[in-house]
């Protein structure tokens, strides 16, 4: 398979990009290489992979570059973007630019294109907003639904955040192209996603965050009350999963999916703290803050419609992948610093 990845540089992109390429496929990674952490990600992709192709362009204002690219791939792997609440709110015409336009560019690529190449696109749960309908119960370390396990595919689409309103927009597109143009395009709603080689900061990546941060001596800030609580769900899973949605592209098109641990595997904030105290042998220091903008005090994927339509489900637990986390990033902390 020749597969092109945007945003290939990124956590999840040299990632999946690193997986592909060891189970032989022909990868070409672009990125634009302006998210911190990019320029590590590539040169460590380059050493593992020499025969790894990189293009340095922008899904935003490259359309030429795009429409060469796509035409060469037999997949599309697009996972370019910006991804954090905090950033959209103080800067929502690049965040539009990046999620909503970049998107679209990289769609028309592959409507244009004679080879027609599946494509996966990367999108979040922030699609369904604060989900307010939903009765929450709050314990003592953690908040949980009161009626259901997890959220499924029907909910409702309730754009919040201008983040959430730009890959909610993609989102969409990419679901209308399957429909109008007959292409082979798939949506993953995807919870948390944490690994190695994440260069989680205080705005998005959070359990990758705290991990750092506390092996850095950084104090950890809590927004809210640290009972919010997330489906977590290891890269290596997720991987997995990209491979498994392309392998059943002719049942997956043009549906969206939720990915994440689902009820088996989530974390509340003070939950991984607990669990980093115990790996660090010492009790962490952190504050309480206000709520951010849009913070759900809960999501849970339901993943039942991916594991009946193409038979994935997360396989490595919180515990083992935090434990994978914690030591990558201690025996790399020259990357932070």
């Amino acid at each position: 398979m020749k597969l092109l990845i945007t945003g290939g540089a990124g956590f999840i992109g040299c990632n999946s990009a690193d997986y592909f390429l060891g189970k032989g496929h022909e990868v070409s990674v672009l990125d634009n290489l302006s998210r911190a952490g990019t320029d590590k990600n590539l040169e460590w992709l380059q050493k593992r992979h020499p025969s790894v192709k990189f293009i340095k362009a922008d899904v935003r204002t490259d359309q030429a570059v795009l429409d060469e690219e796509v035409s060469k791939a037999d997949a599309v792997l697009h996972l370019a973007a910006q991804v954090a609440v905090t950033t959209s709110v103080t800067n929502p015409r690049e965040d539009f630019d990046i999620n909503a336009l970049g998107t679209f560019n990289v769609l028309e690529a592959v409507r244009k294109s004679d080879n027609k190449p599946s494509l996966i696109y990367s999108s979040t749960n922030k699609v369904y907003g604060k989900m307010e309908e939903l009765e929450v119960l709050e314990g003592e370390k953690r908040y949980k639904y009161k009626d259901i396990e997890g959220v499924d595919e029907k909910q409702n689409l309730d754009f919040h955040s201008p983040y959430g309103c730009s890959k909610g927009a993609a989102d969409q597109y990419v679901l209308d192209y399957a429909r109008i143009y007959d292409l082979k395009t798939v949506v993953l709603r995807q919870s948390c996603i944490y690994g190695t080689r994440q260069f989680g900061i205080e705005d998005q990546g959070w359990v990758a965050w705290f991990i750092i941060a506390t092996s850095l001596g950084t104090p950890l800030k809590i927004y809210g009350n640290g009972k919010q609580v997330r489906d977590v769900l290891y890269i290596e899973d997720l991987v997995r999963c990209f491979e498994m949605v392309f392998d059943k592209i002719d049942k997956t098109s043009g549906n969206a999916y939720n990915i994440g641990g689902g009820p088996n595997n989530s974390l509340s904030l003070l939950e991984l703290i607990s669990q980093i105290e115990s790996l660090h042998g010492r009790e962490i220091e952190h504050s309480f803050h206000d709520w951010r903008p849009g913070d759900q005090p809960v999501f849970i994927c339901d993943i039942n419609k991916a594991r009946n339509d193409f038979g994935w489900e997360p396989k490595v637990s919180p515990e083992e992948g935090v434990k994978k986390l914690f030591n990558w990033v201690q025996e790399n902390k020259e990357l932070f610093q």
